[in-house]
């Protein structure tokens, strides 16, 4: 079970500022969750294989190709400025 005092050591670990209403409050429902996983861990599940999701699912991706493209006047023109062949960005690093 956890009180009052831990869920004022958590708030000002999270640096959250908790009136003592709220923490209160808090205190009731993390008790009433901590008591459900405690409920949950009586389960008896050594039959049940690990998951990470209660469906199977799978990811239909396209291969990864290098395909070049053709226009590359128009990737350029479509950039908000360029040098040359080149895009021209904003400087990021001091010249230090």
């Amino acid at each position: 079970m956890i009180d009052r005092e831990q869920v004022h050591k958590v708030a000002l670990l999270a640096r959250l500022e908790l009136t003592p209403e709220e923490e209160e409050q808090f205190t009731n429902q993390l008790g009433s969750i901590l008591d459900y996983i405690e409920q949950l861990s009586e389960l008896d599940v050594s039959n049940v294989a690990p998951t990470t999701r209660a469906i199977d699912l799978s990811n239909i991706t396209r291969k990864d190709e290098l395909q070049p493209y053709s226009d590359r006047e128009a990737i350029l023109k479509s950039a908000p400025e360029q040098e040359g062949e080149f895009f021209k960005v904003p400087k990021i690093l001091n010249a230090e």
